[in-house]
C-alpha cells in the first residue's frame, strides 16, 4: 500500500501556512495557528480521525482571523487531496453522526472531485475563545474546495456552542476516515466513470 502523505505550503501577504498530513496515522498531531480554540479542533479533527497532522500558520491575526482560518482550511484540503491519490480501491463515502452532550452532528461527505458544502450550524455566540464562530462555514467551504470533496455538515441538536463547533470537527473527522479507507471489494475508482 503506498503512502498517503502531503506536504503543502502556501505562503501569501497575509499568511503563511504550511501542513502535513498523513492519512494512515494514529492521531498524532502538532498545531500551531495562534488561534487557541482553532488549535484545539484541529487536534480534535486529527486525534479523531486518526490522522497525522502537522499545522503551523503565522497569519496577519492584529487585523482578525478570518485570513489564518479560511487559509488553513484551504491548504488542508489541498493536503486531503493531494493524500488521497487517484481514489482507487477507496469507499470514497463517508459519514457520522456524532453526539456530544447535548449536541448532535451529521456529517455526510464524497470525495467526488466535485467541490460542494452544504452547511446548517446556527451558531449563537460571535466567538468561542479567540475564535470567530462566521469562521467555521469559511473553514469547512475552503476545506471541501480544496479537497474538491460534496461536504454536508448539519446541526441536529445543540445548544452550547463549543460543543456544537466541535462535534463538527470531530464527525468530518469520522467521516473523512471512513471515506479514505480501502474496501478489499473495491478494485478501481467507485465510480460509473471510471474517474474521480
Amino acid at each position: 500500500m503506498q503512502e498517503r502523505k502531503a506536504e503543502i505550503s502556501r505562503v501569501t501577504g497575509e499568511t503563511n501556512v504550511h501542513i502535513s498530513l498523513d492519512l494512515d496515522g494514529t492521531g498524532k498531531a502538532q498545531i500551531h495557528t495562534g488561534i487557541g480554540f482553532f488549535d484545539h479542533m484541529l487536534n480534535s479533527f486529527a486525534r479523531h480521525g486518526l490522522f497525522d497532522l502537522t499545522v503551523d500558520v503565522e497569519g496577519d491575526l492584529e487585523v482578525d482571523s478570518h485570513h489564518t482560518i479560511e487559509d488553513t482550511g484551504i491548504v488542508l484540503g489541498q493536503a486531503i487531496r493531494q493524500a488521497v491519490g487517484d481514489k482507487k480501491g477507496i469507499r470514497r463515502f463517508g459519514d457520522c453522526m456524532l453526539p456530544m452532550d447535548e449536541t448532535l452532528m451529521l456529517c455526510a461527505l464524497d470525495l467526488s472531485g466535485r467541490p460542494y458544502l452544504k452547511f446548517y450550524m446556527p451558531l449563537t455566540v460571535p466567538k468561542v475563545g479567540d475564535f470567530d464562530t462566521e469562521m467555521v462555514h469559511e473553514f469547512f467551504y475552503a476545506v471541501s474546495y480544496g479537497a474538491e470533496m460534496n461536504l454536508h455538515l448539519k446541526m441536529l441538536d445543540g445548544e452550547n456552542n463549543h460543543h456544537i463547533i466541535e462535534a463538527a470537527f470531530k464527525a468530518f473527522a469520522k467521516a473523512l476516515d471512513q471515506a479514505t479507507q480501502y474496501d478489499d471489494r473495491i478494485q478501481e475508482v467507485l465510480s460509473t466513470k471510471g474517474s474521480l
